[in-house]
């Protein structure tokens, strides 16, 4: 069966003032597959992430050419809504970034921000969305204390409960592994790959091993132009740039 195209960037320039961040990016993401973009800092991995969700027009002073196209709808069009877009395409960042709430009130927070008033409904979904972010044994009894009390591993799972609780359609991680320990990391990776059953996922990484164990497609970013993009295995094992071969050999980074 022929993979899904869900993101679609079709010569996306982006300029931080007159710094040019990213160069003419064209790059499919496909549904239910894990894309991994990899690249030195500085290469515009982030940045283009941050594109998806619109979170980039948080920055002042930036501006993009080009197109986004979020199942064939221009994402930077006019008739957008911003918010329901962020809705839908959830993000994750690298340090877990828990609300000073409970545990329960962080992940019922969208719902109640979104109209939701229906107790039992918004306790069913705390309940599914804590579930499927492989959290619930852990905290079920706990459910109204500070969420602040989880480690770190268990806050950034709370922080992709909080996400899902919305019922977004692609998720997006930038680092999400980068503040934990190897064993926080190997619980957030098989989550992903649990995850990706259900979900899109783009995940920026500057852990090369990482990307090569999760993802399905990998692009390789340098100074803020694609250098390599296809399926991981090959980009691993066959890259055809030789900046890749170099990059993926540990020559610069």
């Amino acid at each position: 069966m022929e993979d899904k195209v869900r993101i679609r960037a079709e010569n996306v320039n982006f300029f931080y003032g007159q710094k040019q961040a990213l160069k003419n990016i064209n790059l499919e993401i496909y549904q239910n597959r894990v894309t991994a973009l990899i690249g030195p800092s500085g290469c515009g991995k982030s940045t283009f992430i941050r594109m998806l969700n619109r979170m980039s027009d948080l920055v002042p002073h930036t501006r993009m050419e080009g197109k986004i196209c979020l199942d064939g709808l221009d994402i930077f069009g006019d008739k957008i809504d911003v918010v329901s877009l962020r809705r839908n395409v959830g993000m994750v960042f690298q340090k877990p970034n828990p609300f000073p709430k409970t545990i329960f009130e962080n992940v019922s927070y969208g719902l109640e921000v979104n109209g939701e008033n229906d107790k039992k409904f918004i306790a069913a979904k705390v309940a599914e969305s804590l579930h499927k972010a492989a959290l619930w044994n852990e905290v079920k009894d706990r459910l109204h204390d500070s969420a602040l009390g989880l480690s770190g591993g268990q806050q950034q799972r709370l922080c992709i409960a909080r996400c899902l609780a919305v019922e977004p359609q692609v998720i997006l991680f930038d680092e999400p592994c980068a503040s934990l320990d190897p064993i926080s990391t190997r619980s957030i990776e098989e989550l992903i790959l649990e995850l990706k059953k259900s979900y899109t996922i783009v995940i920026v990484t500057h852990n090369m091993q990482q990307a090569a164990r999760i993802s399905d497609f990998t692009a390789f970013l340098y100074l803020g132009e694609l250098i390599e993009y296809g399926p991981t295995e090959k980009i691993f094992t066959v890259p055809k740039q030789r900046l890749t071969e170099e990059y993926l050999r540990g020559k610069f980074g």
